[in-house]
């Protein structure tokens, strides 16, 4: 199989993509009998053909978890049908105000330091903390959510077997009990005492006078946590990495801040924060001569696709006025990412904060950064910065 638990490969998947695009942009790996594929055409048919591709997987250690992204129509309509009324646009955008305030608060104690990990200090707890808040839950609690969206991660393990792959699904069960008790209470406590949280709407959201079950509630906190909150730590890690990476670009934002919006697409393509998904194939698929047979695990590299050549100009340049750019980072028809426009949102307001308040901000370290331990994700698991430390004002002044 291809490996790509190396750290290497975790930090630049980038030349293996070019050249399997170049080279065989669909690949069958025999060893776990899975296909791949590379190139932005093959990718978005996987994305949308829901007749030929299926969500529901199975990877060599078992069946996928009880989630919304791996589900099919009619049922996938329905539970997003029911989410989508809890999780609205409206209650996305009205979250502006406090996602700003509580970036100021993470920042706050670090500006005199000079020195902060960007994913442990600011990255990782942001959208955390977001996402406790957007619930409900209590502070006290948070700790305890960091802990279960670890755990939830180590899940991509699971599509390759071995050793990771058993310890990864001992550690879920656990943590996938522990998380049933926590949220069946917590519903418990909404239909007695409805708050104004999206855990109140989702216990009381239906369509056509269906609700969710247990077992979806339980799956829909689960996907939440993770792809929640890591998709968003590493689109705003990525993002300076990208930015300190390029200091033309980086130079040109700070002057052009109506550039940010393009900025975040770039990084979404350039850097993609979510690099793969799964699919079973339904049929036998034919895709760049090769034929897929049906029932065969499909990892659809998204990240890959977001530098195919074929549809972006000079596609390994990192261009933060990029028009048109259609990357598909958050998915594509059915299941494009409900989370999308959070994410957008909080990086929105988080790299305009970081650009500020960091003057003369670097690595710290000329030594290759420590790339996350999952698979299906881009970005570091630690970023040390420097940058020219803020000065208290003397009491009195």
């Amino acid at each position: 199989m291809l490996d790509f638990l190396t750290d290497e490969m975790r930090r630049d998947p980038y030349p293996l993509f070019a050249r399997a695009r170049s080279d065989f942009p669909v690949l069958h790996e025999p060893n776990a009998d899975m296909w791949l594929l590379f190139d932005y055409d093959s990718v978005k048919r996987a994305l949308n053909d829901h007749e030929a591709f299926s969500s529901v997987v199975e990877t060599p250690t078992g069946k996928a978890p009880d989630w919304l992204v791996f589900t099919d129509p009619p049922r996938h309509s329905k539970l997003r049908g029911i989410i989508m009324r809890a999780f609205t646009p409206r209650s996305i955008a009205s979250l502006e105000p406090r996602v700003r305030e509580l970036s100021r608060e993470l920042l706050a104690p670090v500006l005199e330091r000079g020195e902060l990990d960007l994913v442990a200090d600011y990255a990782s707890p942001l959208p955390m903390i977001v996402i406790a808040e957007l619930l409900g839950i209590p502070v006290a609690d948070r700790q305890r959510f960091m802990h279960w969206a670890e755990v939830i991660m180590k899940l991509s393990y699971t599509v390759s077997g071995g050793e990771e792959a058993a310890r990864a699904l001992s550690e879920n069960a656990v943590v996938k009990e522990e998380m049933r008790a926590y949220f069946n209470d917590l519903a418990s406590q909404r239909r007695e005492a409805p708050k104004d949280d999206l855990l109140t709407r989702l216990v009381q959201a239906e369509v056509d006078g269906e609700r969710l079950t247990p077992n979806e509630f339980l799956g829909f906190f689960q996907l939440l946590l993770s792809a929640g909150t890591e998709t968003t730590t590493h689109l705003i890690a990525n993002a300076m990495l990208c930015l300190l990476e390029h200091p033309d670009p980086l130079a040109r934002l700070r002057a052009e801040p109506g550039l940010l919006p393009s900025a975040i697409e770039e990084v979404l393509r350039y850097r993609t924060p979510a690099q793969m998904v799964y699919r079973t194939t339904r049929t036998e698929v034919e895709l760049r001569g090769q034929r897929i047979p049906s029932g065969k695990l499909v990892l659809v590299m998204v990240g890959s696709a977001n530098r195919d050549a074929t549809k972006f100009e000079d596609a390994e340049r990192f261009d933060i006025t990029r028009d048109p750019n259609p990357h598909i980072a958050f998915g594509h028809g059915l299941h494009y990412c409900l989370g999308a426009a959070l994410s957008r949102l909080e990086a929105r307001v988080a790299l305009p904060d970081l650009l500020e308040h960091l003057k003369d901000v670097r690595l710290a370290s000329a030594e290759p950064w420590a790339p996350r331990k999952a698979l299906n994700v881009l970005g570091p698991a630690s970023l040390p910065l420097r940058f020219e430390p803020v000065k208290r004002a003397a009491a009195g002044a």
